[in-house]
């Protein structure tokens, strides 16, 4: 099976120092009988044929004549992709964002399904962290979810599937994929010359056409007419990272949603572009009343004149923001995005958080990777950075039976931008995850402080 053009795209994209995975960091609370390495590596093994993905490798057509192909690995070790990892005891928070850091800084073994996953034992508290990261070519958020959204249950007894009898298949020759890409160079020339630019690593000029061209991914609302303003976030990045978090009681958003008329989401992006502008001014950073911040927020929406409901069609749409980090006052820069976002709203019916969390490839590791995917294929020079806002479910999710108490995302970072954001409803709170590249941004822990910060700002000029 060919990969897609899409697909093809995102896998040539990648290089050293910008990999292209997405991530989620789930942390557990651990009964007295623990989440295991053997309990975890059984209910992947159950779960593993609902994504089938995850059991092939990629393989590339000789010269880059043609798209590469998905194919089983006949090889697959189950134990390769699920591993174990330990902080030692008592491992601190800090301590984990380190290792996670690390672990978002290595690409993924193309000569192998290309995805991980790491239990990480030793949390202090007696808890248990999961790490996964995926490829961003391996989730397509329609036919192919992100693993994570198959091994999480709502109930701490997981439904019990039939046995998964999979055999590989035999994977073609090299001969056979080489004149398959010369019947497509003799038939489908200008897709053709399109792959054989990628294999050659000239991405730039490719990724956006193919992205566009295929339509289902992604749509711009709205497009900037110039380059995004100058800002720290924009430098020539390393291939090492840091990571941060922080985490806010969702309640204190709605209360702010509802005494003035906003969203969830307009609030999220006030409280970010506050904590942002704290962030730029103890940088000693020049901030005026008109500096601004664009930001590429993916979003859901429903395509134009389609039902709604479960099999209503539906596509992820992104915006443009410039947020007012210039703007002083709280009040007037919620006004600010949410009469921004209102105005990109009117190009699609937005997709509410309920509705999102029930649509079949919509979980939240899976609408966080296709929002990579849609951040990746348009040019970094539109903008400053990425914002994802993915709405999990509001109640306790389970794996081999150990409730998961945190739930936060883990982006990837594009070429020349220091920083990306990833936001996660779940259970009464709001998860965020930060980020960063380690030389350029070395402070993304003080960043993520701000953001606490910017919202006692914005909660005592509501009270």
């Amino acid at each position: 099976m060919k990969l897609s053009n899409l697909d093809s795209a995102f896998y040539y994209l990648e290089d050293s120092t910008t990999p292209m995975h997405v991530g989620t960091l789930a942390i557990f609370r651990t009964p007295q009988e623990g989440l295991d390495y053997d309990s975890l590596l059984n209910l992947v093994e159950e779960r593993i044929g609902l994504v089938p993905r995850y059991r092939r490798r990629v393989k590339e057509v000789a010269r880059g004549l043609g798209r590469p192909v998905w194919v089983d690995d006949s090889d697959f070790d189950i134990t390769y992709h699920v591993r174990r990892s330990a902080l030692p005891r008592p491992g601190g928070d800090d301590q984990l964002h380190d290792l996670i850091a690390r672990l978002i800084s290595r690409p993924l073994d193309r000569t192998r399904p290309l995805w991980e996953m790491y239990l990480v034992e030793g949390l202090s508290e007696g808890r248990a962290a999961l790490f996964i990261k995926s490829h961003e070519a391996l989730v397509d958020g329609i036919e192919n979810m992100e693993i994570g959204q198959v091994i999480f249950d709502r109930k701490p007894r997981p439904p019990e599937l039939a046995d998964d009898l999979w055999m590989p298949e035999r994977e073609p020759s090299d001969a056979r994929l080489l004149a398959g890409a010369v019947m497509d160079l003799v038939s489908r020339p200008r897709e053709a010359a399109d792959t054989l630019r990628l294999a050659t690593k000239d991405v730039s000029t490719t990724v956006a056409k193919v992205a566009q061209g295929a339509g289902k991914l992604a749509s711009m609302a709205w497009s900037a007419a110039s380059n995004a303003p100058t800002s720290p976030l924009n430098v020539t990045i390393s291939r090492n990272r840091r990571y941060a978090v922080a985490a806010v009681m969702l309640s204190d958003f709605r209360r702010i949603r509802a005494r003035y008329g906003c969203t969830v989401n307009d609030v999220v992006l006030s409280v970010l572009t506050g904590a942002l502008r704290n962030w730029l001014v103890s940088r000693g950073e020049p901030v005026s009343a008109s500096t601004t911040v664009r930001a590429l927020v993916p979003m859901a929406v429903y395509l134009e004149g389609a039902p709604e409901g479960p099999d209503s069609r539906k596509k992820l749409s992104s915006f443009m923001i410039d947020l007012p980090v210039g703007e002083a006052n709280p009040i007037v820069r919620l006004s600010q995005v949410a009469h921004a976002t209102e105005v990109h709203s009117t190009s699609g019916r937005s997709v509410d958080a309920g509705t999102l969390v029930q649509l079949s490839g919509f979980a939240p590791a899976t609408l966080h990777a296709l929002s990579a995917r849609v951040a990746s294929s348009f040019s970094q020079r539109g903008f400053n950075l990425i914002i994802t806002n993915a709405p999990g479910p509001q109640s306790p999710l389970f794996s081999a039976g150990v409730q998961m108490t945190e739930m936060y995302p883990v982006p990837p970072l594009v070429k020349n931008q220091a920083l990306s954001i990833g936001v996660t409803s779940y259970d009464g709170r709001i998860y965020f995850g930060f980020n960063a590249d380690r030389a350029a941004m070395p402070d993304v822990d003080v960043f993520a402080a701000m953001l606490g910060e910017s919202l006692d700002e914005l909660r005592e000029a509501c009270s």
